[in-house]
């Protein structure tokens, strides 16, 4: 199944705040940049943190108490993380909750990005700040990431793109990015089997 309608003008038509105000523990900005062939940008934690490291995430964190709202939560972790401008951002809506593994309920946050805004990674937070194809991320096939819990290995479906995995929460907020912004259901299981590997 092939996706071939302008994204962004579906994403504009589609996309709404929920009208019920349900204040997350934390939220992340989905920040889309405003072009032919929009890009979603995305990050790598800092391989020192202590919950999440090495992942590929969307800038966002955890509420504080100054936060007034979920969008104030996203825009200033965007922020603190990327040196993007608040004042930048064009906003969208947001998507459905997601519960992070910790148990945090996570609000996803959507707006639209100028192509050509300079970022700034906080070195204590992010070691890589990227920009993956829309259409790139709605046409790539799952693939199985091997994830440790306790004493047993569980497969996770993963995007491979731009050299990093993405999966977990992640990928959970593009799949209903897809669903509810564009109307585009992507195949996407709760669990892979564990893939064949060929004895040489």
């Amino acid at each position: 199944m092939e996706f071939n309608q302008a994204p962004l003008p579906l994403l504009q038509q589609k996309l709404r705040f929920s009208r019920r105000r349900v204040e997350a523990h934390a939220a992340v900005l989905v920040a889309i940049t405003q072009e032919q062939d929009p890009k979603i940008l995305l990050t790598r934690r800092s391989a020192m943190m202590n919950h999440h490291a090495g992942e590929v995430s969307f800038p966002g964190g955890r509420r504080e108490p100054g936060d007034t709202s979920n969008i104030v939560v996203a825009l200033r972790e965007a922020q603190e993380e990327t040196g993007l401008n608040p004042f930048d951002v064009d906003l969208l809506g947001d998507l459905p909750i997601q519960k992070s593994k910790a148990g945090l309920l996570v609000r996803p946050v959507v707006g639209l990005i100028q192509p050509n805004i300079e970022f700034t990674p906080q070195p204590t937070e992010i070691d890589r700040i990227f920009f993956v194809s829309l259409k790139s991320l709605l046409m790539t096939h799952p693939q199985p990431y091997a994830v440790q819990l306790k004493q047993q290995t569980v497969y996770f479906p993963s995007l491979h793109l731009e050299g990093e995995v993405v999966w977990g929460l992640t990928a959970r907020v593009l799949i209903n990015l897809f669903q509810y912004g564009l109307g585009y259901h992507k195949e996407w299981p709760l669990l892979m089997n564990a893939p064949q590997f060929k004895s040489e």
